[in-house]
């Protein structure tokens, strides 16, 4: 497995700046997190994102992870937080995660389709959630559970999702507004490199196309690519509502994102009973930590956005039923795919109960 994973991951970074598996012994996370640590914890673990930004959720809950477990286990657990200081890429974070030389990452799921994991896309699927409490009651009920299980099982245990955490709810935004797919005919938009994804915005009549998340800005400024779609968060923090193609932001909300806090399971299982409690009560903590500053940054977001200029369409004024429609047929042909009907139906099934 470890073998198949270093060969994949050779030729997912060669392709690396487009986008986002645990291996290595345990034995070698600790000594490499140890390098980075404290001197007096029994335990030194490395947390890291790809994210700069001191204000993105993903550090805030990165930073509570690493309060909560110093304090509950009295210093015997010291955590040392990178927030994209070991890579702006995520697959580089990946491969330091599968080499040992960081304890745990927050990741997007999609990677995991290039080891053998293709299920892990059903959370690329647009308008799989209809709000964020519908989100949270799937990724922490049975859903959520069947799929840490199916990604153990498939993964050798070299990835162990600790936490769901969030990059809230993506939109689209671009050099004019939308209120429906007919809109969108001819248009090219950044997209992600899932499948699932590309196929959406192709039933809409626009043209996905690859651009570096680094490199973003400059397209839509220099009219390379006509839209992109991302949640207000990530493109405030960026400027791209600032672009003369970024200005118009529709409401689509076709994606309720999922990101996983991922560690090496095997070097989980090499804990102690009384470290794995402290880490799982700092990740419960920090989970819900990252979740609260997600959905307080969208509306800030939000109104920092439209403050700065940005010409917003709101949801309601959106027609929501003419993109699910071209929706719903993907999620049924990735479900009978990939053996996931359950798993759909299970997730349709909370959004009505």
């Amino acid at each position: 497995m470890k073998k198949k994973l270093s060969l994949v991951l050779a030729g997912v970074m060669a392709a690396a700046s487009l986008a986002g598996c645990g291996g290595g012994a345990p034995a070698a996370s600790t000594t490499a997190a140890q390098a980075g640590g404290s001197e007096a914890a029994e335990l030194n673990l490395i947390i890291a994102s790809n994210q700069t930004s001191l204000d993105n959720p993903y550090s805030y809950g990165m930073d509570k992870f690493k309060e909560v477990v110093e304090d509950i286990s009295g210093g015997k657990i010291a955590v040392t937080v990178h927030k994209g200081t070991l890579g702006e890429n995520e697959n580089e974070l990946i491969e330091k995660l599968e080499m040992g030389a960081v304890s745990m990452v927050v990741a997007s799921p999609g990677f995991m389709t290039s080891i053998g994991v293709p299920e892990v896309d059903i959370f690329s699927l647009n308008y799989l959630f209809d709000s964020f409490d519908h989100w949270e009651k799937c990724l922490d009920g049975e859903f959520g559970e069947k799929m840490k299980h199916t990604v153990s099982e498939k993964t050798g245990n070299n990835f162990r999702i600790m936490a769901y955490w969030s990059s809230s709810v993506r939109d689209y935004y671009g050099k004019k507004p939308v209120t429906s797919p007919a809109d969108l005919k001819g248009m090219t938009i950044r997209t992600q490199s899932s499948q699932v994804q590309q196929d959406f915005w192709k039933s809409c009549g626009a043209i996905p196309t690859s651009v570096a998340w680094g490199e973003l800005y400059q397209a839509l400024q220099q009219g390379v690519v006509d839209s992109a779609e991302n949640d207000y968060t990530s493109f405030m923090l960026k400027e791209h509502h600032k672009t003369d193609n970024g200005k118009y932001i529709s409401e689509t909300h076709h994606d309720y994102t999922t990101r996983l806090l991922l560690m090496n399971g095997n070097f989980y299982d090499s804990l102690s009973d009384e470290q794995k409690g402290w880490i799982d009560e700092a990740v419960e903590a920090c989970t819900q930590e990252e979740r609260q500053v997600v959905y307080r940054m969208f509306k800030e977001s939000k109104e920092k956005v439209i403050a700065d200029g940005a010409v917003v369409t709101e949801f309601e004024d959106m027609d929501i039923d003419a993109f699910k429609a071209l929706a719903l047929p993907i999620q049924d042909k990735f479900a009978a795919d990939n053996n996931m009907t359950a798993e759909l139906e299970m997730i349709r099934a909370a959004a009505v109960e």
